[in-house]
């Protein structure tokens, strides 16, 4: 045999050695199909797990927002109560006594003793 005819004969086996790979394109095609499926499921799985999270965090934010309100005015009222608890304290120490009802005495106004203004200081 000469050169030629090897190199032909060779030529001929690696064709028909590409032959003899046989592709299912109905594989592929289904197999393609899977796999855009399970990336689609993962990618709606994953976008509702992120609306799910913002979705808590303006949530506690808002939580955040009344208790700090809340904190606020409890400190506020603390402050008050502390300093309204001191004074009466401080009235009591003092023999102070709450008021039931006021009269009120009328002076006339010739009444009262005057003093000259030569005896100022």
């Amino acid at each position: 045999m000469s050169t030629a005819a090897l190199q032909y004969h060779r030529a001929k086996h690696g064709i028909v050695s590409l032959r003899a790979i046989n592709i299912n394109w109905k594989i592929i095609y289904v197999l393609a199909a899977v796999i855009a499926s399970l990336l689609l499921f993962f990618y709606i799985f994953r976008v509702n797990e992120l609306t799910r999270g913002a979705f808590l965090i303006k949530t506690y934010n808002k939580q955040i927002t009344g208790l700090l309100q809340e904190n606020r005015s409890l400190q506020s009222s603390v402050t008050e109560s502390g300093f309204l608890g001191q004074i009466q304290e401080k009235a009591k120490e003092l023999s102070f006594e709450k008021t039931a009802g006021v009269t009120y005495l009328k002076i006339l106004q010739n009444s009262l003793a005057e003093v000259p203004k030569n005896h100022q200081k």
